[in-house]
């Protein structure tokens, strides 16, 4: 193992001369790996660990990069065999702003799903990567590798990216904090994604105070995304400044109808109770009923999939994994019946949201509706002892996605089976400062495992 605690005690390390970026680097490089989380090691980052200015936010930290996000000069295969030997040409915003104002060091490139598409990690290119809690079972996805590298102890923090769940599934599954901000309070360039209009950036860390500290370094607006938005407080600044006594918060375990394990219901039911009483907020009830979003979310994404693989497709269908070529299959069907259909879903979401936060201030639910996968992933229509749908993972996470409403999800506890369980909080679009808030209060209150136990 590398360094044990957070980015942020690193950093302090540094300042106190007790260690130095070079060794945390040369350990990184050097580390084992026995998730199969990563896929590139970037030798040339012990150059810049020589002249790293500990003084800035994360000076020296050495930080992992999630393969979805192109790195100038790093393979960019975006988890495919399709683009297996792709060199990216550019550096994201997001990675650009955490070496530049912040002073971290890319190390690593961690492994994904196939295009981002699923939430579990294992690829024809890269193989399957497995959980530092179990090694039968998945970290997640898309953000899988990054998770299994922070949790595994290789290192103290990296990117994730989130349309659905990507970054808060593999969170939950592992013992991590993980953030979907509002829609673009980090940019996403240098390409914008236009549609599908649900994903962000951000990071799978080992504490509250690392993602606050990561959002004061990357979000802010860029002239090449219409949809990134303005520089917000200093959310490191706001931690413990929120008058909570009195916030209206409702515990929908099962947010919007979702098929949760019990025993995963008692540990987030039991630790919303907790965080209410040391807190002084106030639980109210209230009834959410969702429209079925799997098509909402999915459609968008198809023309965007057939303008990349249609003049290759059916062609390439054994490079790429089961779930790409059920949609690449489904793709010929979108058309203006479809896109008029998806419309008054997402309207009637946004309604359903909208209403639920008059009525409160904050929402506590599950993050994932039982333990993790196995490994390659899901059994047909089973998740642990409990009958499900195959896909029942993602429909706790992606109604936040498709309103562009901040969530984050903090380690409440263990299930019977010693597995991590996430709890989302959830806010209103633009109050991201306040759930940061309200999970250091619940850090504080119960100190988690900063990486899985060995």
């Amino acid at each position: 193992m590398t360094w044990p605690g957070d980015a942020c005690s690193l950093v302090d390390a540094y300042r106190r001369g007790e260690l130095s970026p070079v060794e945390s680097v040369q350990e990184v490089l050097s580390g084992n790996d026995p998730w199969n989380g990563v896929c590139y090691r970037a030798e040339e980052a012990l150059v810049a660990a020589r002249s790293a200015d500990v003084q800035l936010p994360f000076g020296g930290v050495p930080f992992a990069v999630k393969e979805l996000e192109t790195v100038e000069g790093w393979p960019f295969e975006y988890g495919t065999k399709l683009l297996e030997g792709n060199v990216g040409t550019a550096t994201t915003e997001h990675v650009f702003r955490l070496r530049k104002r912040g002073g971290a060091i890319p190390v690593l490139q961690t492994t994904s799903s196939e295009l981002g598409l699923v939430g579990y990690t294992s690829t024809k290119l890269h193989g399957t990567t497995i959980n530092p809690w179990d090694p039968t079972r998945t970290p997640g996805g898309s953000s899988g590798g990054t998770a299994a590298v922070v949790s595994g102890g290789l290192v103290p923090i990296g990117t994730g990216s989130d349309g659905g769940g990507s970054i808060r599934i593999p969170a939950g599954y592992t013992g991590l904090v993980g953030m979907k901000t509002s829609f673009r309070v980090i940019p996403w360039t240098p390409e914008a994604q236009m549609e599908p209009l649900t994903s962000t950036t951000g990071c799978l860390s080992r504490s509250v105070r690392d993602t606050a500290r990561w959002l004061d370094v990357a979000a802010g607006p860029h002239l090449l995304d219409p949809f990134s938005l303005p520089r917000g407080p200093r959310y490191e600044d706001a931690l413990g400044s929120f008058d909570l006594p009195g916030l209206r918060v409702a515990v929908l375990t099962s947010f919007g109808g979702t098929v949760v394990h019990p025993d995963i219901a008692a540990v987030v039911e039991e630790a919303a109770q907790a965080l209410i009483a040391e807190t002084g907020m106030r639980r109210v009830d209230v009834d959410l009923a969702l429209p079925d979003m799997g098509a909402a979310w999915l459609a968008p994404a198809l023309p965007v999939m057939w303008s990349g693989l249609g003049p290759f497709w059916p062609d390439v269908r054994d490079l790429v994994t089961d779930e790409v070529a059920a949609a690449m299959d489904m793709a010929p069907s979108y058309d203006i019946e479809v896109a008029a259909a998806v419309d008054p879903v997402r309207k009637a979401l946004n309604a359903s949201i909208g209403q639920l936060f008059a009525d409160v201030d904050l929402v506590l639910c599950a993050t994932n509706p039982d333990d993790p996968y196995p490994a390659a992933g899901p059994s047909p229509d089973r998740v642990g002892d409990v009958q499900v749908e195959r896909y029942n993972v993602g429909r706790l996470t992606m109604p936040m996605n498709i309103t562009g409403i901040p969530a984050i999800s903090v380690p409440v506890g263990l299930s019977p089976r010693d597995l991590p369980v996430g709890m989302q909080v959830v806010g209103r679009r633009h109050e991201d400062a306040l759930l940061l808030d309200v999970a250091s209060r619940w850090e504080r209150l119960r100190p988690w495992p900063l990486t899985a136990p060995r």
